[in-house]
């Protein structure tokens, strides 16, 4: 038993997957099922029930603001009390606000109390995922640490926006709205049991921060690492740019595409379809992280390859109108593209050193949490002036100038070397 043990463990290992973090990777995964299963309808059904679209876009912002926080917090309570204290304290706040939610401010439609249940329940995933992302980090070699984020993106979005999805397809034709939503108790119970109790791993921080000003100064780091490392503050830029996109095209691309003979119904499919081939190109470009560099990676594959595409995804339509293979083929590229920002997650924390990677994480999980308000915020400022080809300028010009900030984020041996050429050439002069 014990040979066939280091088998299966070499043979994760040589996958991606931390052997020693792999329940840890499943549980993620199992966790981000039940937390997501309501994303994709619960507004129509809060909507059908009674609430005006305003106030459902409304309650959604709130739930984006606290995921935005919990995000920042993740990293630097990490480093303050360790990631299973900061997983668990994700679980009681999403089955707080879960329960009070589902069991109270739905049934009787208070929207009053629908505000804070549902952004209460927006401190949990954040401060789960995202802390298990900053353990993988501190526990996976450097030359591996590229291929286990890619796995890590890979089952957090597998979990939150695939499994979830279909389960739920599955389970309100069977149970209905409610008692689905009484299920995702049981699957983050779930994939927590897996996460934080057969997950064995040993997770001891590199100095203690037993006293209570220690974790003060902990959390003040997350905020003054901008400014004593500038490289991670262009990282959380670079991070925020990502996915702004992702939440603008939703506002007014399928109106634009629908003058361009694509149906909203049709879009919704290419849409689906695009996350299907980012969750596989999360492990794809891992791996071409690992191998090219994770800055190429980011710079090339990911801000400039997300451009090129998001300008394609204007100006194609035109030419191929109504073909919707040509549609379908830019935006799976434009989501491949998406995933090559991947290795920003083990590039982020090698800037710095090994007493700052959960304040360097803290800004790039919250760069996660603020592609949520970046992206609406520039279709509401700007689409009424630009209309959508301005829009998709701004996306791709975004893009772009993310890929220029990606050139400056070396690794602290990179600008050794080149300081050291450069200082060899002066002599040599």
């Amino acid at each position: 038993m014990k040979d066939l043990t280091q088998k299966d463990s070499s043979f994760l290992d040589r996958i991606g997957v931390p052997s020693h973090l792999a329940w840890g990777y499943f549980g993620v995964m199992i966790f981000m099922m039940g937390d997501g299963l309501e994303l994709a309808w619960i507004s129509p059904y809060l909507v059908d029930q009674g609430l005006t679209v305003q106030q459902a876009a409304f309650l959604t912002t709130c739930y984006g603001v606290t995921i935005a926080l919990s995000a920042w917090l993740s990293g630097v309570l990490v480093e303050a009390i360790g990631p299973r204290k900061t997983m668990l304290s994700g679980l009681i706040l999403y089955l707080i606000g879960h329960s009070l939610f589902v069991g109270l401010a739905i049934p009787t439609l208070n929207y009053g109390l629908m505000i804070p249940t549902y952004a209460i329940r927006g401190f949990g995933y954040p401060l789960f995922a995202y802390a298990f992302l900053v353990w993988v980090t501190y526990r996976t070699p450097q030359h591996q640490l590229g291929k286990a984020v890619g796995w890590f993106w890979f089952v957090f979005t597998g979990g939150l926006s695939v499994l979830g999805a279909y389960y739920s397809s599955f389970s309100i034709n069977f149970f209905g709205h409610i008692a689905t939503l009484w299920t995702a108790v049981l699957w983050v119970l779930l994939g927590a049991f897996f996460a934080l109790v057969v997950n064995k791993d040993k997770f001891e921080l590199t100095k203690e921060k037993s006293d209570d000003s220690s974790k003060f100064k902990e959390l003040l780091n997350g905020i003054t690492i901008v400014k004593r490392k500038p490289k991670v503050g262009i990282a959380g830029i670079v991070r925020v740019i990502n996915q702004a996109a992702q939440y603008a095209f939703p506002l007014f691309l399928p109106i634009y595409l629908a003058d361009q003979g694509v149906s909203t119904t049709v879009w919704l499919n290419i849409w689906g379809t695009i996350f299907i081939s980012n969750i596989a190109f999360n492990l794809i470009f891992g791996y071409i992280g690992d191998s090219l560099g994770w800055r190429n990676t980011v710079k090339w594959f990911g801000a400039f390859g997300c451009g090129i595409f998001t300008l394609l995804l204007f100006y194609l339509p035109q030419i191929f109108t109504g073909n919707v293979f040509v549609v379908g083929a830019i935006g799976l590229l434009w989501g491949a593209c998406l995933a090559g920002f991947v290795p920003l997650s083990a590039l982020t924390p090698s800037l710095v050193g090994d007493g700052d990677k959960g304040a360097a994480m803290s800004i790039l999980n919250l760069g996660a949490g603020l592609c949520v308000f970046v992206g609406p915020a520039l279709v509401t400022l700007f689409y009424d002036l630009v209309d959508t080809q301005g829009m998709m300028w701004i996306l791709g010009g975004l893009y772009f100038a993310a890929a220029i900030m990606a050139g400056f984020l070396k690794l602290p041996e990179e600008s050794h070397k080149e300081k050291t050429a450069e200082d060899g050439a002066h002599s040599v002069v």
